[in-house]
């Protein structure tokens, strides 16, 4: 899509903080982190949500999980990790592209809220 940031991203024509890609997938750090480690993992085809993803190739979903221990482990988080993705406007979804976020590089507290 031609408006959305994280396709405006992955084109380069907004700069980021590249930590990882390949045939399918972008990843980058997130510019406002929640956590000491904390990187945005994105499929290169525009997907708005899980919830968009039902006439998805599933290499393109596929690749995304693939990607995300490969990214933890390059950025060194042996004792754990989480990965969230937010789905519509009560989760708080702020940009329109399906994404994962790798959070680590600290103790994480038990709640999710």
């Amino acid at each position: 899509m031609d408006n959305c940031l994280f396709c405006r991203i992955m084109k380069g024509e907004i700069p980021s903080a590249k930590v990882y890609e390949n045939d399918y997938v972008y990843a980058f750090r997130d510019i406002n982190p929640q956590a000491p480690v904390h990187v945005l993992v994105i499929p290169k085809k525009h997907f708005s949500s899980l919830n968009d993803t039902a006439a998805a190739d599933d290499r393109d979903l596929a690749e995304c999980l693939r990607a995300i221990p490969v990214i933890a482990a390059q950025e060194k988080l042996e004792t754990g990790y989480r990965v969230v993705s937010n789905c519509g406007p009560d989760a708080c979804q702020s940009v329109q592209h399906l994404h994962f976020h790798i959070l680590g590089g600290a103790q994480m507290s038990e709640k999710m809220s």
